[in-house]
């Protein structure tokens, strides 16, 4: 969820990068997941698992995901606008 509003928020900041509303949120997505993933676990994102609510490990996932999603969008909508000129 945080990668794909990530992605989202780059491509309409940053209009050079920008992939249309559908390109930004998948590929905010996709970068989000990935590095939710790496940062949950780097950061012991295992509280969460064992049967407590952990709401940092959360927050911390939901802000990882974002600017990991913000960044795979912007670097793949750099490449995609390289391409096509």
């Amino acid at each position: 969820m945080g990668g794909a509003i990530g992605g989202f928020g780059g491509g309409k900041t940053l209009q050079h990068s920008d992939m249309g509303t559908i390109g930004n949120i998948l590929a905010g997505a996709a970068g989000g997941l990935g590095g939710g993933q790496l940062l949950g676990g780097l950061l012991g994102g295992g509280a969460a698992m064992a049967g407590g609510l952990d709401l940092g490990a959360l927050a911390g996932n939901f802000i990882g995901g974002g600017v990991s999603g913000l960044v795979v969008q912007v670097v793949v909508g750099m490449m995609v606008q390289k391409l096509r000129d």
